[in-house]
């Protein structure tokens, strides 16, 4: 399986799915409001259950078009109607890309012909389906739950999302769902290649560096913005290595992503990424680095993914013999905040070398994988801690004892210490950087992790 297993929301508009959506992430990350449409953004969040974690997308509700008078009207939110479109293909999107997928009814209204409309939707998909009857508050509208077995989708679980009532008996039965379609497989259990995530915003390049690293056109290529909707996942070989390349939607900063298809693509793009171990971050030369390009390098940075700087369009930049380091100068400053990635500049329309681009990747990639031995490490944490004392709190001085790399992939090492609440952040990126000196890990992200040292007492 790549990555965890995504569980969709879906229903007729105002039937609670915000509200469930809040309840099974565990905060108000969805607007919520008594007046259809209100949801027009397609959310997504991780929850846990029994030690599983998966995925939760909440949909905007899906619109279908009832006959003049009919009791499922009902006026929508100022300025909905424009978005009904969209709003109903991010639905049916949501539904594509689901491994479960949660039917929302309203129990108090009984079956609706939208009701059986969308569950008309769901049947064609042949993916696991649970029906929630949400606003069972009292024991009678438990019974009127019932009647949704009508649909002939799957099991009915009577909820109140508002009051978390059988909240636990449907999360239960999301769990057997994945059990019942062989979604509890391992991610150890994949064959361990290298998955390359082409990421940026949109009309950089994406689509064509993919078909230049393809040998061919595998995928289409335009020159208006957002052509490429969907991930797209294309295997190769490369020196006898299995490759997985991702092309992926271009990605705008949060403030100019509409709504609709492109908010899906967005978080198609974050779910690329989840699966992916290399990023590949297109910068258009023209442009420079934006504040749309820090935004996309913040969520592969937030996935704990390696990176890789791609300038694309060096072929139409006039150049003297500063310019390639002058515009190194510039990505390290705008994108300081990343772990000194490699920087590449190549032309995707002329090949330029694109050549290097996987050589780089695969080696990005290959530091995923280096284990520090911890002798080696704590001598490197003991000349830090002498060159740079640890900081002090009142009259207590933070105390490193030891330091050990307890997981690759990313590597993560665990300091013991006398008080985790002594280690500044400042500190921390020391000591980082220490390391990286030794090691630097090209690329690729070091969790620094700190715990206190059992058996010790706080002096």
């Amino acid at each position: 399986m790549a990555g965890k297993p995504l569980v969709a929301l879906v229903g007729r508009p105002n039937v609670g799915k915000s509200t469930l959506f809040n309840r099974l992430v565990g905060g108000r990350i969805a607007v919520t409001d008594d007046i259809p449409g209100t949801t027009r953004d397609r959310l997504q969040g991780e929850t846990d259950w029994g030690g599983i974690n998966f995925l939760v997308v909440d949909t905007g509700g899906i619109e279908v078009y009832e006959p003049k008078g009919s009791r499922d009207m009902a006026p929508l939110a100022e300025g909905s109607a424009e978005f009904v479109p969209q709003i109903r293909a991010q639905a049916l999107m949501a539904i594509q890309d689901a491994d479960v997928i949660v039917m929302l009814v309203d129990a108090r209204q009984g079956v609706t012909a939208a009701d059986e409309e969308i569950a008309e939707i769901l049947r064609r998909t042949a993916k696991p389906v649970l029906i929630a009857a949400n606003k069972t508050d009292t024991p009678d509208s438990i019974e009127d739950a019932y009647e949704f077995y009508g649909l002939g989708l799957g099991e009915v679980f009577p909820i109140s999302a508002i009051h978390s009532l059988g909240i636990g008996d449907l999360l239960d039965g999301i769990v057997a769902a994945f059990a019942d379609a062989n979604l509890m497989l391992d991610d150890d259990d994949e064959d361990e290649h290298l998955k390359i995530a082409i990421v940026g915003r949109p009309n950089v390049g994406k689509s064509t560096l993919l078909n230049h690293l393809l040998g061919e056109d595998r995928a289409i290529v335009s020159d208006l913005a957002g052509t490429t909707r969907d991930a797209i996942d294309t295997d190769i070989r490369w020196h006898g290595e299995r490759i997985t390349l991702i092309d992926t939607a271009g990605v705008r900063r949060r403030g100019k992503i509409e709504p609709g298809v492109e908010k899906y693509s967005v978080l198609r793009t974050m779910r690329a990424l989840e699966r992916a171990d290399v990023a590949l971050l297109l910068i258009d030369a023209n442009e420079g680095v934006t504040e749309q390009d820090q935004h996309i390098a913040g969520y592969v940075k937030d996935a704990q993914r390696s990176i890789v700087i791609v300038v694309n369009k060096w072929d139409a930049i006039e150049k003297d013999a500063h310019t390639m380091n002058d515009f190194r100068i510039h990505i390290r400053e705008r994108l300081e905040f990343l772990p000194d990635p490699p920087v590449i500049f190549v032309s995707a329309l002329t090949g330029q070398r694109i050549h290097q681009v996987l050589e780089i990747a695969y080696r990005v990639w290959e530091t995923r994988f280096i284990r520090i031995q911890t002798s080696d490490l704590n001598r490197i944490v003991r000349e830090a801690v002498q060159k740079h004392t640890p900081p002090t709190k009142g009259t207590k001085r933070l105390k490193v004892y030891y330091a050990s790399q307890v997981a690759v992939n990313p590597p993560v090492i665990l300091f013991h210490v006398n008080d985790t609440r002594l280690v500044h952040f400042t500190y921390k990126r020391y000591l980082e950087n220490q390391i990286r000196a030794v090691y630097p890990f090209e690329g690729t992200p070091i969790r620094l992790s700190f715990r206190p040292r059992e058996g010790l007492l706080e002096d």
